[in-house]
């Protein structure tokens, strides 16, 4: 599979049931954050679905690969990614670790509802317990981008500015929701950077 993009040669390998292949091609090639990042991602994919030692020969060395990544930002990237397929990359090595007391904290300051984190991840009630700070990232970011479409949305809904029909009362209310979402997707966003260290 030489000079085939990374992405497609890892798909080959892994309809052919050849793991240990698509691994050793990901161990091999230059680290990048579209392809590269992607290929990593089918990976994790196919390693959440797996059980036993199945699961450790392919999480296992793109752990070890991970961990020797000098883009801190492309290492952080691969860890949450993995996480979504309930992969852990990331021992402590990687990400920061935060208490739940931290967690409660950050969400106060930017004014996010820690309930909403409560809906997708446990949550210790301990305020010294640590917590998985990957998956508490991944829900902030989830809500954030969730707030900003629809905000976007109701937006391309409001008549022009530059029309000279007058403006209507629900435009109104459509443009005060518009704004309270692009606050709340702002809010959520913050949330996520604070608890990643970025």
């Amino acid at each position: 599979m030489n000079g085939a993009r990374i992405t497609d040669a890892v798909s080959f390998y892994q309809r052919k049931g050849e793991g240990k292949d698509a691994v050793r091609l990901v161990r091999q090639r230059d680290p990048d954050k579209f392809r590269w990042r992607s290929a990593v991602s089918k990976l994790t994919s196919s390693a959440g679905r797996m059980r036993g030692s199945d699961r450790m020969k392919i999480e296992e060395p793109i752990r070890e690969v991970v961990l020797d990544l000098a883009d801190d930002g492309l290492q952080r990237e691969v860890v949450l990614d993995a996480r979504r397929f309930n992969v852990d990359l990331d021992r402590g090595e990687i990400l920061p670790a935060h208490t739940m007391g931290d967690v409660r904290r950050y969400a106060f300051l930017v004014g996010a509802d820690v309930r909403v984190i409560e809906r997708y991840v446990e949550l210790p009630e301990d305020f010294a317990a640590p917590v998985d700070v990957a998956a508490c990232a991944l829900v902030g970011r989830a809500m954030a981008n969730h707030h900003r479409r629809r905000a976007q949305k109701i937006w391309l809904e409001l008549p022009d500015p530059e029309d000279p029909e007058p403006r209507r009362h629900h435009h109104d209310l459509m443009a005060d929701r518009a704004a309270r979402d692009a606050e709340l997707a702002r809010r959520w966003a913050a949330f996520a950077k604070t608890l990643l260290g970025t």
